[in-house]
């Protein structure tokens, strides 16, 4: 598990809200109110100060690089977004879920004055999170490279047949998968895409990486776990299917027959606020529905 952080004092604030979300504009004002009120300073990206319709001028560049905590209200998809936008600086991320399911952003709207307060307060904890490093190549030449907080996913279109991909570890030959496509996730990733794919939950701050077939044609392919200073890659051996990369579920690129993708652990972990409130099993026993009936 990785160390724990201290965090130190705020000062300046980034504050990133869903975007064409009118449930989060006014707990974005209530939270940015809250902080001015203790003479913190607090900046928007673009598009949030865009929607609080001219009231709030987005944050220079500068500015908002030298934030002390990104406040993102929204989900998951949106916390993904932000965590690729600060580019692995040292800012932690509190999340504010304003509905759905949301591991990533665990705090929910009413207890979010609450717990921002204390946050600002300074009781808080920042945990690491990993990060994988993708890499698509065609022919020998790099035609994307991407980092990613939740997952990488091979995948079919709905009308496309069966594909085949050839994995490799560390240059150990592993298998050829034929399935619907494949995940190699990160452990924040084990409550995505790969627990719908039958994958297992892995705490949050372990060191490894998790590739779970989706679909699997032989139900002896199972998910696997490996180290995470392991190096995957994956070869697609069709050539007559839609196949996609999708990186976060985010961001996406067609692929063709022979591409390679190369996944490795990232070099810029993102840090999470992880508030005194609750620790990771009762977030996983509130969100999953755990003993009850």
């Amino acid at each position: 598990m990785a160390d724990t952080e201290r965090p130190h004092r705020i000062r300046r604030i980034l504050i990133v809200g869903k975007r064409d979300s009118q449930p989060a504009r006014p707990a974005i004002r209530r939270l940015a109110r809250m902080a001015e009120a203790r003479g913190i300073d607090v900046v928007f990206d673009e598009h949030t100060a865009a929607a609080l319709q001219g009231r709030r001028r987005p944050g220079r560049a500068a500015r908002a690089a030298r934030a002390d905590l990104c406040v993102v209200v929204g989900g998951d998809g949106t916390l993904l977004s932000a965590a690729r936008s600060i580019a692995g600086r040292p800012i932690p991320i509190l999340g504010v879920n304003l509905g759905g399911l949301g591991f990533m952003a665990e705090t929910g709207p009413e207890e979010a004055p609450s717990v921002f307060a204390e946050v600002l307060k300074g009781r808080f904890d920042v945990g690491r999170r990993m990060t994988l490093d993708a890499t698509l190549t065609r022919a020998g030449r790099t035609v994307a490279r991407q980092s990613v907080l939740n997952d990488v996913v091979i995948s079919k279109s709905a009308l496309a047949r069966m594909i085949e991909l050839k994995v490799i570890i560390d240059r150990n030959m592993v298998t050829h998968y034929r399935a619907d496509g494949l995940i190699v996730s990160t452990p924040t990733g084990s409550t995505a895409y790969s627990l719908s794919a039958g994958g297992p939950i892995i705490h949050p701050e372990m060191d490894a990486l998790l590739i779970a077939p989706i679909c699997p044609h032989t139900l002896t392919m199972r998910p696997l776990v490996v180290p995470a200073a392991a190096q995957v890659e994956i070869v697609l051996q069709t050539g007559d299917s839609e196949v996609y990369l999708t990186l976060d579920g985010q961001v996406g690129y067609p692929l063709r027959s022979r591409d390679r993708v190369r996944v490795k652990r990232g070099t810029r972990p993102v840090l999470m606020v992880r508030t005194r409130r609750r620790n990771y099993f009762e977030v996983l026993r509130r969100k999953l529905r755990w003993g009850e009936r």
